[in-house]
């Protein structure tokens, strides 16, 4: 675990990030002695391409007019 004063960390923020995201744990100490620990959030999963294919169904009378509506009916 690696720790750092506030004002070291600002200087070197791009390579204290980098430790964290290769898994290393960071704690900067403030100069009141509260202690922050940086942590790298999880990477939200990409969608897939074709992953619903066949969840979705389309009955045959979709394509007829529906009740009530034929006074806006072309």
């Amino acid at each position: 675990m690696i720790q750092i004063p506030v004002k070291q960390a600002g200087t070197q923020l791009d390579k204290l990030l980098s430790k964290v995201a290769r898994g290393q744990e960071v704690v900067i100490i403030g100069s009141d002695g509260s202690a922050f620990k940086l942590m790298a959030l999880p990477r939200p999963p990409r969608p897939v391409f074709g992953s619903a294919r066949g969840l979705v169904q389309i009955g045959p009378e979709f394509d007829e007019p529906i009740e009530g509506l034929e006074e806006y009916m072309p």
